[in-house]
């Protein structure tokens, strides 16, 4: 009988110390539980409480909050920088280190901080602008650039030397992307990867490739399935938007921003808090996406075309050859294109051989990347590769951020129609004003303005046939 109870101590001790861990779970998700309320609580009265709520127009200075792998770079040089002034952007935009949003004539500021950041900045006076893509493209382009930045550092013999010549950089002052928010994580953490590999290789001799899928060729570099399971991925990469939109990454100014993000990450039921503030931030943004910042340019122009003689006489063209315009608010802000006043259509065109450009270079540096990783390539063919259980893996680990592109995408349609019917409003205005325009004309007037609109038209039809003509001779082969 004693023999019995002494052999049920073991299980009776087992039960107690399961109770006090599930006891002891209880009591941290309570904590956790009190402590995203708390951060979301006062989240959502800043933003109730946000000077520019009710605004739609564009204030004195436009953060954009560039998200990493979502076309953000090409959007800030391509077309924010053709309608800002060199003097007019912040200094070292994407090093918050040595950034000064106080400087004076400071009205352009793109960086990968979190909207954290907003602690630094006059509020009243500033927009936020941001661009969210699919959780899927987003995550994998974070992957594939990690490993082409990494890969860059192959040419030296070994890690050491590799982090040396990083600390050479550093110190010439020079900016590389080993100080930019999440890459100066990734890309070490990468490199070392890269490396160990590189040197198991060695180790080996001769090494068989036997697939050619670059997000599963372990020998080259960590497979995909591996990289997105590790703690790094977990804390910088996987609802990477919504954390940052939310203030609540690991570069975060807040000093709750890790205990909330962690409980979040823990307990994944806490996160539609998180997810709800990300929300409320990104209808506040949506105030000044695309159209907001084309109304400028728009009005910029007519204000240009308008006051052209008085500008002459005055001589208030600045050296650019832009002209100064007020904006809806009434407080000056001067978006100028930098080869003079450019209309849409004109940034357009700009926007498009800039973008063509960047791609090329971007593509060109890439391939020289991976070469020291062959047969690792990535291309948009490649993605096809990845198998179904990793998207789907992606899209569990990434859940806030799946909900957050929806949401973005119902902002963008609204956005849309709402400029649609702007469109449509200001046809309707201009046909009526040439209805008055045709109505106080007598008919010798009427008629003489239909001949020279008939001849323009028969002369646009000519340039274009001879335009034509041309660029068939141009194509035939000799």
């Amino acid at each position: 009988m004693q023999m019995n109870s002494i052999s049920k101590l073991p299980l009776v001790g087992f039960i107690l110390l399961c109770s006090v861990l599930a006891s002891f779970g209880e009591l941290e998700f309570d904590h956790c539980e009190r402590v995203v309320k708390r951060w979301a609580d006062a989240s959502h009265s800043s933003l109730e409480e946000h000077p520019n709520k009710d605004k739609h127009s564009l204030q004195d200075l436009l953060f954009f909050l560039h998200i990493p792998r979502t076309g953000g770079r090409t959007y800030f040089n391509c077309f924010l920088r053709k309608l800002y002034d060199n003097a007019e952007e912040c200094p070292r935009s994407y090093d918050k280190l040595r950034f000064n949003p106080r400087k004076e004539k400071c009205k352009l500021l793109a960086t990968h901080d979190d909207y954290s950041l907003m602690e630094m900045l006059p509020r009243e006076r500033t927009s936020v602008m941001t661009i969210v893509r699919d959780p899927v493209a987003r995550v994998l382009s974070t992957y594939e650039f990690s490993v082409e930045v990494a890969a860059r550092f192959l040419v030296h013999p070994n890690l050491t030397s590799a982090a040396m010549m990083a600390g050479r950089i550093r110190k010439n002052n020079v900016i590389s992307t080993l100080d930019i928010w999440p890459w100066k994580y990734l890309v070490p953490w990468m490199r070392e990867d890269l490396f160990a590999r590189r040197d198991a290789r060695k180790a080996k001799g001769v090494v068989i490739i036997e697939d050619d899928n670059p997000y599963d060729m372990e020998e080259m570099l960590m497979p995909l399935h591996k990289y997105l399971d590790t703690p790094t991925a977990r804390d910088i990469i996987h609802n990477g938007a919504t954390f940052q939109i939310a203030g609540l990454t690991n570069n975060s100014h807040l000093a709750e921003a890790y205990e909330v993000r962690h409980c979040v990450q823990k307990h994944k039921n806490l996160g539609e808090p998180v997810l709800q503030v990300a929300k409320e931030s990104a209808s506040l943004f949506a105030n000044v996406v695309g159209s907001q910042v084309l109304s400028q340019v728009v009005a910029s122009n007519v204000t240009a075309n308008t006051k052209t003689s008085k500008s002459e006489e005055s001589d208030t063209v600045s050296e650019s050859g832009s002209d100064k315009s007020e904006i809806q608010n009434g407080t000056s802000n001067k978006i100028e294109a930098k080869s003079g006043n450019m209309i849409v259509q004109t940034l357009m065109e700009v926007y498009e051989g800039c973008i063509t450009h960047l791609r090329k270079s971007q593509g060109t540096r890439r391939v020289n990347s991976l070469k020291r990783i062959s047969p690792a390539n990535f291309t948009k063919g490649t993605r096809a590769r990845v198998p179904r259980e990793v998207i789907q893996q992606i899209k569990s680990l990434n859940n806030l951020d799946v909900e957050l592109y929806k949401y973005a995408k119902q902002i963008f349609v609204k956005e849309h129609e709402l400029v649609s019917k702007k469109m449509v409003s200001t046809s309707k205005r201009s046909i009526v004003d040439l209805q008055n325009v045709f109505g106080e004309m007598d008919d010798r007037k009427l008629w003489k303005f239909v001949s020279v609109a008939l001849m323009l038209l028969l002369l646009f039809l000519l340039f274009l046939f001879v335009n034509f003509r041309r660029r068939r001779t141009s194509k035939v082969k000799v």
